[in-house]
């Protein structure tokens, strides 16, 4: 015997109930999610085309509510993070596996319980999907926990306007309430305006204007969960980081490589008293101090010659700028080579012979710097971050261009994919 709606209908509210008071910031984005009944045909288990919850009734019934809550802020994640504008020209069936991986990490860490069947990879956690998407091989046939409606094989084509989904056609001034109303924080109840309406059929993929407004409205509703969270006090490390990085103007490894060197610099405006011959008005005055940095190369195999080569490359334009001097360290289990070393008027090279393909630790770098007269004024390392680590952090700073998915247990970590 089926279960009846109206019992659905008070197990899901149960769920996001339980989402609000304890999850405050995934409740607020679940909240922006009316929730509708769907065909299941074409919804196995649940689904979002940015606008709505989708749910297959004997799949929400099957599931206790610790685990429809990961469904409900799985569903609500894809939304706010923009999943949906951001696949590009990239596989829709590897874009998607992608997204899931970003999400449910998160969702794990944070304590939800995810359904039957729903593995998940948390070695991805702390990664955006576009990190993720080249980890994932081209001949992988895993499937995505739900469905994303909003996207489709052929990207951008706009559907037909004869092929609108019914909600559109007699719902969408609920629709229209519901964004206009995005701030105010009301419950998704007042735009349920379908909640007894027949199981849904499956609404047409978004179009590219539709994507664009959608996004800006979720990233509305993605900043203001989090203020609101924060503000109560309950808001996970991970969480937070991961919004705090979306918020924030997107820019390639080279930008953040250059941005963060250039803040490391010793250039400074001095305000001392000159000297009387001088007179007695106080200027300031530029004064520049020569940065040393060392540069660390994972010669384990993990990162090919040609990829350490364009980040060698990168530096060398950017030691210029900064005024400089480079040390060049090689290493696998062992520093393989002697360290090269580059005045700030040098143009970096690579060595001639990358010698190493052994095991990989960084501790030996940094027992090489300790045993240096002077600290450097950053580390940065080209690495995929699999390996053995020193146990504590260093007092200096350290950057780690990282390839693939390894994670770093302290530092600054700049994604090279």
């Amino acid at each position: 015997m089926s279960v009846s709606h109206e019992a659905l209908e008070n197990k899901l509210a149960a769920a996001r109930t339980r989402l609000i008071l304890d999850k405050p910031f995934l409740g607020a984005l679940v909240l922006r999610l009316p929730m509708q009944a769907a065909e299941p045909e074409w919804c196995p288990t649940s689904a979002t085309d940015a606008r709505k919850f989708y749910y297959n009734p004997d799949y929400v019934d099957a599931l206790n509510l610790n685990q429809l809550q990961f469904v409900l802020a799985h569903e609500a994640l894809h939304c706010a993070l923009s999943h949906f504008a951001r696949r590009g020209h990239r596989n829709k069936m590897r874009w998607d596996m992608a997204c899931d991986h970003a999400v449910n990490p998160l969702l794990l860490k944070e304590g939800f319980v995810p359904p039957p069947g729903v593995w998940v990879e948390e070695g991805y956690l702390g990664m955006t999907a576009e990190e993720i998407y080249p980890t994932i091989d081209e001949n992988n046939n895993d499937e995505p926990m739900d469905g994303h409606l909003y996207d489709n094989s052929d990207g951008d084509s706009p559907p037909p306007p004869s092929k609108l989904p019914p909600q559109e056609d007699k719902g969408g001034q609920g629709n229209n309430k519901e964004t206009q109303d995005s701030g105010s924080g009301q419950s998704s109840s007042d735009s349920e305006q379908g909640g007894h309406d027949p199981e849904a059929s499956q609404p047409p993929p978004l179009n590219h204007e539709e994507r664009e407004q959608l996004s800006i409205q979720w990233q509305q509703r993605l900043a203001g969960a989090a203020q609101q969270a924060k503000q109560a006090g309950k808001m996970g490390e991970d969480m937070a980081r991961l919004v705090d990085h979306l918020l924030q103007p997107q820019l390639p490894w080279r930008m953040l490589l250059a941005r963060y060197m250039s803040l490391s610099a010793h250039d400074d405006y001095s305000y001392m008293r000159p000297s009387r011959r001088e007179g007695d008005a106080i200027m300031p005055s530029l004064r520049s101090q020569q940065m040393n940095m060392v540069v660390a190369l994972d010669v384990s195999g993990s990162v090919s010659d040609a990829e350490m080569s364009q980040c060698i490359a990168e530096v060398n334009a950017i030691k210029g700028q900064t005024r400089a001097q480079v040390t060049l360290l090689s290493c696998d289990s062992k520093i393989t080579d002697e360290p090269l070393r580059f005045e700030a008027w040098e143009p970096c090279e690579s060595p001639k012979a990358l010698q190493g393909g052994g095991g990989t630790s960084f501790i030996p770098v940094f027992d090489w710097v300790a045993a240096q007269d002077t600290a450097p004024d950053v580390v940065l390392y080209f690495t995929d971050a699999i390996g053995k680590f020193p146990k504590h952090a260093p007092h200096y700073p350290v950057v780690w261009l990282v390839k693939g998915r390894g994670q770093v247990p302290w530092g600054q970590r700049i994604q090279l994919n």
